[in-house]
């Protein structure tokens, strides 16, 4: 689904969907949290040039910014290292996770629910009409900032056995997936520092607590 930005004008992520919208360089993106209990996978897509897309990446946005996840202030570089967004805002207690895959075909046949709506399929069908096909080449989108997304990562005693360290406990450390810390209504803000596409999609995901069992709607809004 591609949406068209109005200033100003708030549109919907519909629950289990996804939505693509164009940012343009200074503009700003506002992700809000409707009901609080929505996780919401996000990805921006550039265009070096008519035939190459470059991705927001995680790993690259880490690295610039020695952070795990994102904080106001940081800037999210592509896959080629470069600048693409700045958050700008954030009413939540930060929790975000940049770690985790978007959930697919493959997730939900490991957990018995072949067919189940998946942020994979979100992201190829929101973005197909700027171009981007998923093919075998491919066939996985570039790993999301999951916004609103608690991923707790548990620390190791030193010398515990297969990880830790008193200079590094999480060496080894455990994840958890649980419900978001967010409140209804509170939001991130992005801004654009150049062109690009926002894809994001309302993550379906109910056989884990990730969205409080409940998947939901949210929304966005364009300014500038």
């Amino acid at each position: 689904m591609a949406a068209v930005p109005t200033a100003e004008h708030r549109f919907q992520i519909p629950a289990r969907s996804g939505v693509a919208v164009e940012l343009k360089q200074k503009q700003t993106i506002k992700i809000v949290n409707t009901h609080g209990n929505q996780v919401i996978d996000f990805w921006a897509v550039h265009w070096i040039s008519d035939q190459h897309p470059a991705f927001l990446s995680m790993s690259h946005s880490r690295g610039a910014s020695l952070h795990l996840s994102p904080l106001v202030g940081d800037i999210l570089v592509t896959n080629a290292r470069a600048p693409l967004l700045k958050l700008v805002e954030d009413t939540t207690p930060g929790v975000h996770d940049t770690l985790i895959a978007a959930c697919d075909p493959e997730r939900y046949r490991q957990l018995g629910a072949p067919s189940h709506a998946n942020c994979a399929d979100n992201f190829f069908n929101a973005i197909k009409p700027w171009g981007v096909e998923r093919k075998a080449s491919f066939h996985t989108p570039p790993d999301p900032l999951n916004l609103f997304m608690n991923i707790p990562v548990l620390t190791r005693e030193a010398g515990s056995q297969g990880g830790g360290h008193e200079q590094n406990p999480t060496a080894g450390g455990e994840i958890k997936f649980e419900a978001p810390l967010t409140e209804k209504g509170q939001f991130v803000v992005f801004e654009a520092l150049d062109d690009a596409v926002i894809v994001m999609s309302a993550c379906p995901q109910d056989l884990v607590n990730v969205n409080n069992g409940e998947p939901t709607e949210a929304h966005f809004e364009i300014s500038g």
